[in-house]
């Protein structure tokens, strides 16, 4: 009986030892937390002015340069939470060379969305589910559906104006007939806006509200947003466009729809490149 017991006491032991040796070690803590993100912020922000100022190639080398040290930052910094910002990030240089790269980059298309837009879906799918996120969390609902159509048309009209007011697009349809105008809202709602939207809101703004809180995540995330309209060259552009995704990203913190965000976004653009310019 004593054996017994004695061996019974072994094995309770070593399967604490098989534990304790096991066990998941704390994540390591890093000092400065704030630097690892306002390095890549910053140079975002200097390609962005570069591309302002007309130095496209010098910015494309910015982005390539950045994309190049966020991928290899994440190879090396073990903290999970800063590497999975460094991914959110990531698709923001991403969406800039797929856009600078166009043969069609300086004719503004319909088509050159689609193929834009089309391409980012592979980067965007991978690190919306890599992210660790709840659907709740993404914005993957269809709660209140029928209310936020409408209330999506009639905010997109009044900031897609808003933006038309300060860089007076083109038309991308030939004119306001059906087929055009359900060909241009398909591709501006179920492609932009969506596409869009979920790097914005449902990866980057999550991740940062992570990182900085609602608030900080909220402002970051806007002023990204703005920075990255600096193509048109317009300064005031960039400003309007950080108020309009300072909107957007209050109404996903408050209803966490991805539907109605992507919806504004989407809307707002079938304003700006379609219905606006051919009614003005």
């Amino acid at each position: 009986m004593e054996i017994h017991e004695n061996q019974e006491m072994r094995k309770s032991e070593y399967r604490e030892m098989y534990v304790s040796d096991n066990r998941a070690t704390p994540e390591p803590e890093l000092r400065n937390k704030g630097l690892y993100l306002i390095v890549p912020v910053l140079v975002i922000a200097i390609a962005e002015f570069m591309i302002y100022s007309g130095n496209v190639v010098e910015a494309m080398e910015v982005h390539a340069a950045l994309l190049f040290g966020l991928s290899l930052s994440m190879l090396y910094i073990k903290n999970v939470e800063i590497q999975k910002t460094y991914q959110a990030l990531i698709l923001l240089p991403v969406l800039r060379l797929v856009n600078i790269s166009m043969p069609a980059f300086y004719e503004i298309t319909l088509y050159l969305f689609v193929f834009i837009y089309g391409l980012l879906t592979i980067p965007v799918t991978i690190a919306l589910t890599s992210q660790g996120f709840t659907r709740e969390q993404l914005g993957i609902t269809f709660k209140r559906i029928w209310i936020y159509i409408p209330l999506s048309i009639i905010i997109g009209l009044l900031l897609g104006l808003g933006e038309y007011l300060i860089i007076e697009t083109n038309y991308l349809i030939p004119d306001l007939s059906i087929i055009p105008l359900l060909i241009l809202t398909l591709v501006m709602v179920f492609l932009v806006g969506l596409v869009e939207e979920i790097i914005f809101r449902s990866i980057l703004q999550n991740r940062l509200e992570v990182f900085l809180g609602s608030r900080g995540g909220i402002i970051v995330t806007s002023a990204l947003f703005g920075l990255m309209h600096s193509g048109y060259g317009n300064i005031i552009e960039i400003f309007y466009t950080f108020l309009v995704g300072f909107i957007i990203g209050y109404m996903f913190y408050r209803t966490r729809s991805l539907p109605l965000v992507a919806m504004i976004n989407g809307f707002i653009n079938v304003f700006l490149f379609g219905v606006i310019p051919h009614l003005l």
